[in-house]
């Protein structure tokens, strides 16, 4: 039996509207040459564009272990989109910092989130999707959610 989107609910409509668009985003990236980049890169990255962190705050940021936070680090590190290095306030700790391809990587995200964002507009009424920003807006501040963003706090439902 076929699902028809226009039968779903507000939260699932939100959730597989923000998959469609995270999907285009990634496909971007991809042919922008940032085909390794991957969505979930995103909860490390909100916690160094504001500058280089410790393994262990970016492990307290993230909610998980210092150990899994590593590994997070290792990753990225291995893609090229993080280094690691002495922190120069503490000899025996390591500080995370985006490298130039990191900064790259959130720069064309950030391009290609306002390109769709006008090629939304363009094809369905500025009106309408100012309408629906601020009605998702609303359900954020509604469910609480607005702190933790504001924060650079998000984390992927459990």
């Amino acid at each position: 039996m076929e699902f028809d989107p226009a039968e779903a609910d507000l939260s699932l409509a939100s959730l597989f509207a923000g998959w469609a668009l995270a999907d285009e985003l990634q496909r971007r990236l991809a042919a922008e040459g940032f085909a390794d980049s991957r969505f979930a890169d995103g909860v490390v990255f909100q916690h160094l564009v504001v500058g280089p962190v410790t393994i262990s705050t970016l492990a307290e940021k993230l909610g998980v272990t210092q150990q899994a936070a590593s590994k997070s680090v290792a990753d990225l590190s291995s893609r090229g989109y993080v280094s690691r290095r002495p922190d120069p306030a503490d000899a025996r700790a390591r500080i995370v910092v985006l490298t130039d391809r990191g900064q790259a990587v959130i720069a064309a995200a950030r391009k290609h989130r306002a390109a769709l964002d006008a090629e939304l507009r363009r094809a369905l009424g500025d009106d309408q999707v100012e309408e629906a920003r601020l009605l998702l807006v609303d359900v954020i501040n509604h469910l609480g959610a607005s702190p933790s963003l504001r924060a650079r706090a998000v984390r992927p439902p459990r």
